[in-house]
């Protein structure tokens, strides 16, 4: 299968980004819903709150202008009107004159009031004449200042009242003229709108610096679905980005090693398939014309026969490996005697071996040993660790099937004379094929998948499956099934009756 070219995804550069813009595999005909990209999201988002800082902030820093600036403009006032107090030479009249410039100047109205609350020295209708009640004029007469704020015929202004002479001082001026905002309300709202420029445009920067990353993530795994393998995503941005990147090469990783696993194993059931079918063929071919006749037949039949049968259990075990990962596969647990199961087992298997001279021996407990699991299974895994030791013990050598209790389960091993397995070939032993590549044309090997079934059986039953040495010489493969404990296995134990040649068997009800 060829590769595409290598890609190289750190030079690639993010296309534009918006609210309209199509995800990638999603498709963009009409009618289709269009989510709004990551770097949209984000810059939206940082947009607002930096408005809604600005916002608060402005309402805030006004509020504080505008109160600094009252007393600031109160405390002007109030200064003016005490050296226009202090200056005053008699009642009614303003001196020096430099006082009433400033008075001038600042848009301050003055009156001066007597103890019967006339105004004097200003017009009668100035906001000075009719700041003070008739009751303050005489308390400001009498000798008492007053600072006030004041609304005066529908303008608020600051008033300032003065003892002077035999009489009072009153300047009064507009707020609006003692602390004038739209200055300040200019400059401020200008700081702002720099600073909300400024936040906007790094928000826009980091939408884009996350989303970067991000969507040549999403284009690598686009890449790896459309059957790139070569794929590799620079990790870049905050932590969590980055480990979507080391994610997406460790799943790039994955899947090439898979693939080549996969390919060696087709690679290899297609040798097996051939082998047999070849011989089929050859066979079928001279029976059909007439090649192969009379006493020449039956063996050919045999032959045929053979060869069809390894093909089916090759196809057997094919099918079952398939099905040891879905999830409907069928585990009929149910009550029973692993003594009984395993005595029946060794029956079969001692003939086998005694047709071929090999030395059968069957270690079994003295009692029942029960649990809950699925005979069929249990009976599957031994005979596929029998066939697999049958396979390669040389004839005089031994076969051992051996079930004993252990603390919680119940370890079942298949020993054999054979030629055994090394430290390296335990480690690999339930992987599919390996062994059968590592020894295909140096002894005796079978489809490739039987250990890989027994490993899938044993752990889909609850149990463990284990490859090492053994005391004859050859391999040991050891599995163990957890047991039914205390008072529930003593339910559960099975009566059993003996059969010929001293094995057992579960007497069931109704039998």
């Amino acid at each position: 299968m060829s590769r595409p070219p290598d890609r190289s995804w750190a030079a690639s550069a993010p296309g534009p980004a918006g609210p309209g813009r199509a995800q990638p595999g999603t498709p963009g005909g009409r009618g289709t819903r269009r989510r709004p990209t990551l770097q949209y999201r984000t810059a939206q988002v940082t947009i607002a709150v930096a408005a809604v800082a600005v916002l608060v902030a402005g309402v805030v820093l006004l509020g504080l202008v505008r109160s600094a600036a009252d007393s600031d403009a109160r405390r002007t006032l109030g200064a003016l009107a005490d050296a226009a107090a202090d200056a005053s030479d008699r009642p009614g009249r303003l001196a020096p004159s430099r006082t009433r410039a400033q008075l001038t100047a600042l848009k301050v109205d003055f009156a001066f009031v007597t103890r019967q609350g006339a105004a004097l020295g200003g017009p009668p209708d100035g906001l000075a004449a009719r700041a003070l009640t008739p009751a303050e004029a005489a308390a400001v007469v009498g000798g008492q200042s007053l600072s006030l704020t004041r609304d005066i015929g529908g303008t608020r202004a600051l008033v300032e009242a003065r003892p002077a002479g035999r009489g009072g001082l009153v300047l009064a001026q507009p707020l609006s003229e003692a602390a004038p905002l739209h200055l300040a309300v200019l400059r401020i709202g200008l700081a702002l709108l720099i600073g909300l420029s400024v936040a906007a445009a790094a928000g826009i920067v980091l939408a884009r610096l996350l989303a970067r990353p991000l969507r040549r993530a999403a284009e690598a795994a686009h890449a790896l679905a459309g059957g790139a393998r070569d794929v590799r995503v620079p990790p870049e941005g905050p932590a969590e980005v980055a480990e979507v990147a080391d994610s997406l090469n460790t799943l790039s990783t994955a899947l090439t090693t898979s693939e080549g696993r996969q390919r060696e194993f087709l690679l290899s059931v297609s040798h097996e398939l051939r082998t047999p079918l070849t011989a089929i063929t050859g066979f079928a071919e001279s029976l059909a014309d007439g090649v192969t006749t009379g006493e020449d037949v039956r063996p050919v039949g045999q032959t045929v026969l053979g060869e069809a049968r390894r093909l089916d259990r090759l196809v057997s075990d094919l099918l079952d490996l398939a099905r040891l990962g879905a999830q409907d596969f069928r585990i009929d647990r149910q009550p029973v005697d692993l003594t009984a199961l395993v005595a029946s087992a060794a029956d079969v298997w001692r003939a086998r071996c005694d047709a071929v001279g090999v030395a059968f021996h069957a270690e079994l407990p003295p009692r029942p040993l029960v649990t809950v699991t699925d005979p069929t299974r249990v009976r599957q895994v031994l005979d596929g660790l029998a066939e697999n030791a049958l396979r390669v013990t040389p004839a005089g050598a031994p076969v051992v099937l051996a079930l004993y209790a252990a603390p919680g389960a119940a370890v079942l091993q298949v020993r054999d004379g054979g030629p055994g397995l090394t430290t390296e070939d335990c480690a690999v032993a339930f992987e599919r094929s390996v062994l059968y590549e590592r020894y295909r044309g140096v002894r005796q090997v079978g489809t490739g998948v039987g250990l890989a079934l027994v490993h899938g059986l044993t752990t889909r039953l609850g149990g463990t499956a284990a490859a090492g040495r053994a005391a004859e010489g050859g391999a040991c493969f050891t599995v163990r099934l957890p047991l039914v404990a205390g008072r529930a296995s003593a339910e559960l134990t099975v009566p059993l009756r003996t059969l010929s040649g001293g094995a057992t068997e579960a007497v069931r009800p109704g039998r």
